[in-house]
Protein backbone atom coordinates (compact mmCIF):
# COMPACT_ATOMS: atom_id res chain seq x y z
CA UNK A 1 0.00 0.00 0.00
CA UNK A 2 1.21 3.62 -0.59
CA UNK A 3 1.73 6.19 2.09
CA UNK A 4 -1.16 8.23 1.70
CA UNK A 5 -3.47 4.87 1.52
CA UNK A 6 -1.59 3.37 4.83
CA UNK A 7 -2.66 6.86 6.37
CA UNK A 8 -5.87 6.24 5.34
CA UNK A 9 -5.87 3.30 7.00
CA UNK A 10 -5.06 5.00 10.16
CA UNK A 11 -7.77 7.60 10.36
CA UNK A 12 -10.49 5.56 9.75
CA UNK A 13 -8.97 2.80 12.07
CA UNK A 14 -8.78 5.72 14.96
CA UNK A 15 -12.20 6.90 14.47
CA UNK A 16 -13.74 3.64 14.68
CA UNK A 17 -11.49 3.01 17.56
CA UNK A 18 -13.88 5.10 19.34
CA UNK A 19 -16.96 2.84 18.13
CA UNK A 20 -15.15 0.47 19.37
CA UNK A 21 -14.69 1.99 22.99
CA UNK A 22 -18.49 2.74 22.99
CA UNK A 23 -19.47 -0.53 22.10
CA UNK A 24 -17.18 -2.38 24.52
CA UNK A 25 -18.45 -0.19 27.27
CA UNK A 26 -22.01 -1.07 26.43
CA UNK A 27 -21.20 -4.79 25.58
CA UNK A 28 -18.58 -5.49 28.12
CA UNK A 29 -19.33 -3.03 31.18
CA UNK A 30 -22.68 -3.17 31.67
CA UNK A 31 -23.56 -6.26 29.82
CA UNK A 32 -26.39 -4.25 27.23
CA UNK A 33 -26.45 -5.51 23.83
CA UNK A 34 -27.00 -2.31 21.94
CA UNK A 35 -27.61 -2.21 18.64
CA UNK A 36 -28.67 1.52 18.69
CA UNK A 37 -24.76 2.78 17.61
CA UNK A 38 -25.94 1.78 13.88
CA UNK A 39 -27.91 4.94 14.32
CA UNK A 40 -26.08 7.23 16.78
CA UNK A 41 -23.34 6.78 14.96
CA UNK A 42 -24.86 8.76 11.62
CA UNK A 43 -26.45 11.19 14.02
CA UNK A 44 -23.51 12.52 15.38
CA UNK A 45 -22.41 13.19 11.83
CA UNK A 46 -25.85 14.74 10.81
CA UNK A 47 -25.94 16.60 13.98
CA UNK A 48 -22.39 18.32 13.56
CA UNK A 49 -22.60 18.85 9.56
CA UNK A 50 -25.86 20.37 10.19
CA UNK A 51 -24.59 23.02 12.65
CA UNK A 52 -21.61 23.37 10.88
CA UNK A 53 -23.37 24.41 7.48
CA UNK A 54 -25.26 27.06 9.62
CA UNK A 55 -22.25 28.51 10.55
CA UNK A 56 -21.64 27.12 14.16
CA UNK A 57 -18.07 26.40 15.57
CA UNK A 58 -16.77 22.83 14.68
CA UNK A 59 -15.78 22.25 18.29
CA UNK A 60 -19.13 23.17 19.59
CA UNK A 61 -20.89 21.51 16.73
CA UNK A 62 -19.27 18.01 17.77
CA UNK A 63 -19.85 18.74 21.43
CA UNK A 64 -23.90 18.83 20.68
CA UNK A 65 -23.19 15.92 18.32
CA UNK A 66 -22.44 14.04 21.69
CA UNK A 67 -24.80 14.61 23.36
CA UNK A 68 -27.45 14.49 20.96
CA UNK A 69 -25.83 10.55 20.76
CA UNK A 70 -25.90 10.69 24.88
CA UNK A 71 -29.33 11.15 24.59
CA UNK A 72 -30.49 8.43 22.35
CA UNK A 73 -28.46 6.15 24.36
CA UNK A 74 -30.55 7.55 27.40
CA UNK A 75 -34.01 6.38 25.66
CA UNK A 76 -32.43 3.14 24.66
CA UNK A 77 -31.77 2.71 28.23
CA UNK A 78 -35.13 4.06 29.20
CA UNK A 79 -37.02 2.30 27.38
CA UNK A 80 -35.72 -0.94 28.70
CA UNK A 81 -35.09 0.15 32.29
CA UNK A 82 -38.65 1.84 33.00
CA UNK A 83 -41.24 -0.21 30.28
CA UNK A 84 -38.92 -3.39 30.38
CA UNK A 85 -38.63 -3.60 27.06
CA UNK A 86 -35.56 -5.88 26.07
CA UNK A 87 -32.49 -4.72 25.08
CA UNK A 88 -32.46 -5.81 21.31
CA UNK A 89 -36.03 -4.67 21.02
CA UNK A 90 -35.61 -0.94 22.23
CA UNK A 91 -32.29 -0.55 20.77
CA UNK A 92 -33.87 -1.57 17.52
CA UNK A 93 -36.18 0.99 18.06
CA UNK A 94 -34.54 3.68 19.02
CA UNK A 95 -32.16 3.03 15.64
CA UNK A 96 -35.27 2.56 13.57
CA UNK A 97 -36.50 5.95 15.07
CA UNK A 98 -33.43 7.89 14.69
CA UNK A 99 -33.14 6.79 10.97
CA UNK A 100 -36.24 9.38 10.31
CA UNK A 101 -34.88 11.71 12.62
CA UNK A 102 -31.40 12.07 11.57
CA UNK A 103 -33.52 12.88 7.80
CA UNK A 104 -35.00 15.39 10.02
CA UNK A 105 -31.95 17.05 11.16
CA UNK A 106 -30.25 17.25 7.58
CA UNK A 107 -33.15 18.46 5.81
CA UNK A 108 -32.15 15.72 3.05
CA UNK A 109 -30.32 12.48 2.82
CA UNK A 110 -26.51 13.86 2.86
CA UNK A 111 -24.68 17.14 3.77
CA UNK A 112 -21.56 18.40 2.40
CA UNK A 113 -18.85 19.88 4.24
CA UNK A 114 -16.08 20.10 1.24
CA UNK A 115 -16.06 24.27 1.55
CA UNK A 116 -17.01 24.47 5.03
CA UNK A 117 -14.36 24.92 8.35
CA UNK A 118 -14.12 21.69 10.31
CA UNK A 119 -12.16 20.63 13.27
CA UNK A 120 -9.82 19.52 10.93
CA UNK A 121 -9.26 23.06 9.11
CA UNK A 122 -9.01 25.19 12.69
CA UNK A 123 -6.49 23.09 13.86
CA UNK A 124 -4.24 23.33 10.35
CA UNK A 125 -0.41 23.85 10.86
CA UNK A 126 1.56 25.24 7.91
CA UNK A 127 3.38 22.97 6.30
CA UNK A 128 1.82 19.68 7.33
CA UNK A 129 -0.14 17.60 4.86
CA UNK A 130 -3.69 17.04 5.69
CA UNK A 131 -3.41 13.50 5.54
CA UNK A 132 -1.05 13.75 7.85
CA UNK A 133 -2.74 16.22 10.33
CA UNK A 134 -6.58 13.98 10.48
CA UNK A 135 -4.65 10.75 12.03
CA UNK A 136 -2.96 13.33 14.38
CA UNK A 137 -5.48 15.29 15.78
CA UNK A 138 -7.57 11.85 15.83
CA UNK A 139 -4.60 10.17 17.63
CA UNK A 140 -4.47 12.70 20.14
CA UNK A 141 -8.65 12.53 20.61
CA UNK A 142 -8.94 8.87 20.91
CA UNK A 143 -5.80 9.18 23.60
CA UNK A 144 -8.00 11.62 25.47
CA UNK A 145 -11.08 9.33 25.48
CA UNK A 146 -9.13 6.46 26.10
CA UNK A 147 -7.69 8.00 29.52
CA UNK A 148 -10.50 9.93 30.81
CA UNK A 149 -12.79 6.29 30.59
CA UNK A 150 -9.76 4.66 32.08
CA UNK A 151 -9.97 7.26 34.83
CA UNK A 152 -13.80 7.03 35.33
CA UNK A 153 -13.43 3.57 35.52
CA UNK A 154 -11.18 3.42 38.48
CA UNK A 155 -13.64 5.91 40.35
CA UNK A 156 -16.40 4.79 42.76
CA UNK A 157 -19.17 5.37 40.36
CA UNK A 158 -16.84 3.68 37.32
CA UNK A 159 -16.57 0.56 39.21
CA UNK A 160 -20.23 0.65 40.79
CA UNK A 161 -21.18 0.83 36.83
CA UNK A 162 -18.49 -2.46 36.09
CA UNK A 163 -20.84 -3.72 39.15
CA UNK A 164 -23.67 -3.63 37.81
CA UNK A 165 -22.61 -5.70 34.03
CA UNK A 166 -21.04 -7.91 36.39
CA UNK A 167 -23.70 -9.08 38.68
CA UNK A 168 -26.57 -6.79 38.62
CA UNK A 169 -28.32 -8.92 41.75
CA UNK A 170 -25.19 -8.57 43.84
CA UNK A 171 -24.94 -5.08 42.92
CA UNK A 172 -28.15 -3.94 43.74
CA UNK A 173 -27.55 -6.12 47.15
CA UNK A 174 -24.62 -3.20 47.63
CA UNK A 175 -27.09 -0.50 47.28
CA UNK A 176 -25.94 0.28 43.66
CA UNK A 177 -28.50 1.66 41.61
CA UNK A 178 -28.06 -0.59 38.65
CA UNK A 179 -31.06 1.30 36.10
CA UNK A 180 -28.86 4.68 37.17
CA UNK A 181 -25.92 3.06 35.83
CA UNK A 182 -27.62 1.15 32.90
CA UNK A 183 -29.04 4.78 31.57
CA UNK A 184 -25.49 6.40 32.34
CA UNK A 185 -23.40 3.65 30.34
CA UNK A 186 -25.11 3.51 27.47
CA UNK A 187 -25.67 7.30 27.51
CA UNK A 188 -22.23 7.40 27.55
CA UNK A 189 -21.36 4.21 24.97
CA UNK A 190 -23.56 6.31 22.28
CA UNK A 191 -22.06 9.52 22.74
CA UNK A 192 -18.87 8.25 22.03
CA UNK A 193 -20.00 6.54 19.25
CA UNK A 194 -21.78 10.09 17.93
CA UNK A 195 -18.52 12.03 18.77
CA UNK A 196 -16.84 9.43 16.56
CA UNK A 197 -19.62 9.86 13.80
CA UNK A 198 -18.97 13.58 13.96
CA UNK A 199 -15.37 13.52 13.22
CA UNK A 200 -16.00 10.95 10.50
CA UNK A 201 -18.15 13.42 8.94
CA UNK A 202 -15.59 16.05 8.98
CA UNK A 203 -13.29 14.12 7.65
CA UNK A 204 -14.88 12.53 4.82
CA UNK A 205 -16.16 15.78 3.54
CA UNK A 206 -20.03 15.35 4.57
CA UNK A 207 -22.71 13.29 6.13
CA UNK A 208 -25.01 10.65 4.79
CA UNK A 209 -28.28 9.23 6.16
CA UNK A 210 -26.34 5.76 5.68
CA UNK A 211 -23.53 6.20 6.97
CA UNK A 212 -23.40 4.02 9.91
CA UNK A 213 -24.73 0.61 8.24
CA UNK A 214 -22.60 -2.09 9.80
CA UNK A 215 -21.42 0.21 12.31
CA UNK A 216 -22.70 -2.53 15.44
CA UNK A 217 -20.58 -5.33 13.33
CA UNK A 218 -17.35 -3.03 12.96
CA UNK A 219 -17.24 -2.13 16.74
CA UNK A 220 -17.94 -5.58 17.52
CA UNK A 221 -14.88 -7.07 15.08
CA UNK A 222 -12.27 -4.52 16.91
CA UNK A 223 -13.63 -5.50 20.51
CA UNK A 224 -13.11 -9.29 19.63
CA UNK A 225 -9.71 -8.79 17.73
CA UNK A 226 -8.27 -6.73 20.33
CA UNK A 227 -9.58 -9.07 23.11
CA UNK A 228 -8.03 -11.94 21.06
CA UNK A 229 -4.55 -10.17 20.54
CA UNK A 230 -4.04 -8.77 24.00
CA UNK A 231 -6.40 -10.65 26.52
CA UNK A 232 -6.21 -8.93 29.87
CA UNK A 233 -8.51 -8.55 32.58
CA UNK A 234 -6.88 -5.19 33.34
CA UNK A 235 -9.75 -2.10 32.63
CA UNK A 236 -6.91 -0.20 30.70
CA UNK A 237 -5.09 -2.97 28.71
CA UNK A 238 -8.70 -3.86 27.58
CA UNK A 239 -9.27 -0.75 26.05
CA UNK A 240 -6.27 -0.25 24.79
CA UNK A 241 -6.87 -3.49 22.80
CA UNK A 242 -10.16 -1.95 21.34
CA UNK A 243 -8.67 0.94 19.81
CA UNK A 244 -5.48 -1.53 18.93
CA UNK A 245 -8.31 -4.19 17.24
CA UNK A 246 -10.16 -1.03 14.98
CA UNK A 247 -7.00 0.16 13.82
CA UNK A 248 -5.64 -3.75 12.77
CA UNK A 249 -9.14 -3.79 11.42
CA UNK A 250 -8.99 -0.90 8.93
CA UNK A 251 -5.54 -2.02 7.85
CA UNK A 252 -6.66 -5.86 7.18
CA UNK A 253 -9.68 -4.24 5.40
CA UNK A 254 -7.47 -1.69 3.00
CA UNK A 255 -4.61 -4.73 2.85
CA UNK A 256 -7.11 -6.86 1.29
CA UNK A 257 -8.55 -4.80 -1.23
CA UNK A 258 -5.50 -3.28 -2.19
CA UNK A 259 -3.29 -5.74 -2.94
CA UNK A 260 -4.14 -6.96 -6.70
CA UNK A 261 -3.52 -10.64 -6.66
CA UNK A 262 -6.53 -11.50 -3.87
CA UNK A 263 -8.54 -9.86 -6.64
CA UNK A 264 -10.64 -8.21 -3.96
CA UNK A 265 -13.00 -4.98 -4.51
CA UNK A 266 -14.93 -2.30 -2.52
CA UNK A 267 -18.29 -4.89 -3.16
CA UNK A 268 -16.60 -7.46 -1.20
CA UNK A 269 -15.88 -5.49 1.96
CA UNK A 270 -18.50 -7.13 4.02
CA UNK A 271 -17.31 -10.76 3.06
CA UNK A 272 -13.94 -9.69 4.35
CA UNK A 273 -15.34 -8.63 7.06
CA UNK A 274 -17.15 -11.43 8.09
CA UNK A 275 -14.18 -13.90 7.64
CA UNK A 276 -11.79 -11.25 9.81
CA UNK A 277 -14.76 -11.32 12.75
CA UNK A 278 -14.93 -15.11 12.23
CA UNK A 279 -11.28 -15.74 12.59
CA UNK A 280 -11.51 -13.58 15.72
CA UNK A 281 -13.99 -15.59 17.11
CA UNK A 282 -11.87 -18.83 16.54
CA UNK A 283 -8.67 -17.66 17.56
CA UNK A 284 -9.37 -18.22 21.40
CA UNK A 285 -11.23 -21.64 21.51
CA UNK A 286 -7.64 -23.21 19.61
CA UNK A 287 -5.93 -20.30 22.21
CA UNK A 288 -7.42 -22.75 25.13
CA UNK A 289 -6.85 -26.03 22.99
CA UNK A 290 -2.56 -25.45 22.41
CA UNK A 291 -2.64 -24.57 25.96
CA UNK A 292 -4.20 -27.28 27.23
CA UNK A 293 -1.85 -29.90 24.76
CA UNK A 294 0.82 -27.69 26.46
CA UNK A 295 0.13 -28.74 30.16
CA UNK A 296 0.88 -32.71 29.84
CA UNK A 297 4.73 -31.94 28.04
CA UNK A 298 5.61 -29.49 30.61
CA UNK A 299 4.40 -31.97 33.59
CA UNK A 300 6.21 -35.10 32.10
CA UNK A 301 9.07 -32.54 31.34
CA UNK A 302 9.17 -31.95 35.45
CA UNK A 303 8.86 -34.96 36.56
CA UNK A 304 11.36 -36.41 34.19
Amino acid sequence: MSLIATLGALEIGLIFGLVALGVYLSFRVINFADLTVDASFPLGGAVAATLITLGWNPFLATSVAFAAGALSGFVTGWLNVRLKILQLLAGILVMISLYSINLRIMGKPNVALISEPTIFTMLAIDGVPDYWLKPLVLLVTVIVAKVVLDLYFSSEDGLAMRATGGNARMARAQGISTDRHTLLGLALSNGIVALAGAFFAQSQGGADVSMGIGTIVIGLAAVIIGETLMPSRSLPIATLACVLGAILYRFFIALALNVDFIGLKAQDLNLVTAVLVGVALVMPAYRQKLARLRVPRSQVQKEA
